[in-house]
């Protein structure tokens, strides 16, 4: 983080904003979600956005996340002594709280004594953070170097065993540390200390509710697209849906939504989106039936991110000439909304961030683009479209819809994607979600869903005759946004009518598998 930079106009916000710096954390997006919960604004910035940068943003306060770095170790991350002396509150958690003592004055150090999980805290003075919680209490952690003292001026306000400044404060600077992670579940009063901070320490408004995400939205369209037209790229999953619905209150009849069935769809996904999106909003709607299109495309492509580039590209290709075809002899089309959230950015890289993979709505565009990107979504989380849905009335049945992919079953097929492919992973998943449905274990996993090993193929026996037939993965994960999960513990009776079902039922599959990795190490998506 430097101190400086060129002028950066200010930019306006109707919330209170926290801003959380990122350092390399494994939870500064649960960091920045939790913010959310407690109904105040909140974004990720890098550690080495220029001071002047993040104060453009106007942010009601900061939070310095955890990092994996020691702050003594060649090219960590910094914090100038500066951004102390702005007057914005600052809350550093693990490694913020490190490098805020290290700033200051304080010391850390490597004292032997690392700790990891559940940790018996010790409230040696209740402050801003800790007060009315107990003064002992479990937090989690996951540190090898310790604050050893505070900076001068600070107070200390809790210890461990092993640390004796587990938590900080000087109140009149409106800085606070702690060494453990409120934000994780396993902290289990970490959200009423995160909200003592935003509240008490901060003086954050908790404006930041479900009908000014709306009202906000909507607004911003209104005032990107005006009395222009727009296309919507309906998929059928809630994130395009609740995308359509925020831009058809905005702009109403100016919207047309234009479905693309690439032949990579689920069964009976196509029916689905004509059946139930358009009698519950009355939108326009426009079916491009472009399966050949797509699989043409796609023969022999068998590494995901040529994949996703080509579905991407395609997809753009397909709605320029959907847009040609509506607009002839009428206005011209220049907007194309698409259903892109904040965990869909961040996958796909930035400046301090590793690419995961690319999202088709976001790293797979081509670069010659003909519209201009109306994403309405793009600053949300999961559950925070789906609470918009709500808002806006849209049917359960889309609202609680498992999250797709952009590109389908495409990047469910390890391998070439060809027809006969397609049919056998269609009929195998369709098996997979039906009997998780059954089971009403549909709203409790965040994804359920079928992996086709299509180039390994695996002995078996049948009817007391060998098969060689192709290993089906079952993925079912929990989680709250995406951007961790970990796997479903599906009872084991599920599992067997499950299995049982796709060897008899899906001819070209011998063998079925449990996926249990959580992410990360991998994610949900096997491609």
């Amino acid at each position: 983080m430097s101190e400086a930079s060129s002028t950066v106009e200010p930019v306006a916000s109707p919330f209170d904003t926290v801003l959380v710096v990122d350092f390399g954390a494994q939870y500064a997006q649960l960091i920045a979600r939790r913010v959310r919960e407690c109904h105040v604004y909140s974004e990720i910035v890098p550690w080495s956005m220029p001071l002047d940068q993040m104060l453009a943003r106007r942010p009601t306060a900061i939070i310095l996340s955890g990092g994996p770095k020691s702050v003594y170790s060649p090219g960590a991350p910094t914090v100038p002594p500066a951004l102390f002396d702005t007057g914005v509150p600052t809350l550093g958690i693990c490694y913020g709280h490190q490098a805020m003592a290290a700033a200051l004055g304080g010391t850390v150090e490597r004292t032997g004594l690392a700790e990891y999980g559940g940790t018996a805290l010790a409230v040696a003075a209740g402050g801003v953070l800790f007060a009315e919680l107990p003064r002992e209490q479990s937090v989690w952690m996951s540190h090898g170097d310790t604050v050893t003292a505070a900076p001068p001026g600070f107070t200390v306000t809790a210890s461990t065993a092993a640390t004796p400044v587990a938590g900080f404060e000087e109140r009149n600077r409106g800085l606070y540390g702690v060494q453990f992670h409120p934000e994780v579940a396993h902290t289990p009063r970490g959200l009423e200390m995160l909200k003592s901070f935003l509240y008490d320490g901060a003086g954050a408004r908790p404006t930041w509710t479900m009908v000014n995400i709306v009202d906000e939205a909507v607004a911003a369209v209104r005032a990107r697209v005006g009395d222009r037209r727009v296309l919507c790229a309906l998929s059928g999953g809630v994130d395009s849906a609740v995308a359509a619905a925020v831009v058809q209150r905005a702009v109403g009849d100016r919207l047309t939504c234009v479905f693309v069935d690439h032949g990579l769809l689920r069964a009976g996904e196509a029916e689905q989106v004509e059946e139930d999106y358009v009698a519950s909003t009355g939108v326009e709607l426009v079916h491009v039936k472009a399966a050949d299109r797509f699989a043409a495309a796609l023969a022999g492509v068998t590494d995901p991110e040529v994949k996703r580039k080509v579905i991407g590209r395609e997809f753009i290709r397909v709605f320029e000439e959907a847009a040609l075809d509506l607009q002839a002899g009428g206005e011209p089309i220049e907007f194309l909304v698409q259903g892109t959230l904040y965990p869909d950015v961040i996958e796909s890289g930035s400046s301090t961030a590793a690419k995961i993979k690319s999202h088709h709505n976001v790293g797979g565009l081509p670069e010659d683009l003909q519209f201009g990107l109306v994403e309405p979504l793009r600053n949300l989380f999961k559950d925070e479209v789906r609470r918009v849905g709500e808002e806006l009335g849209l049917p359960a049945e889309i609202v609680w819809r498992q999250p797709f992919p952009g590109p389908g079953l495409a990047v469910r097929i390890l391998g070439e994607v060809t027809l006969e492919r397609l049919a056998v992973l269609r009929e195998a998943d369709a098996i997979v979600r039906e009997e998780v449905r059954r089971a009403g274990l549909d709203r409790e996993i965040w994804q359920a869903f079928a992996v086709l090993l299509a180039d390994v193929r695996s002995v078996g026996v049948q009817g007391d005759e060998r098969t060689y037939g192709h290993p089906l993965v079952i993925r079912a994960v929990t989680s709250e946004d995406a951007m961790t999960a970990d796997w479903a513990r599906l009872p084991h009776d599920l599992l067997a009518r499950i299995s049982n079902r796709v060897i008899n039922e899906v001819p070209a599959v011998n063998r079925v598998v449990y996926d249990v990795t959580s992410k990360p190490p991998g994610t949900i998506e096997w491609e």
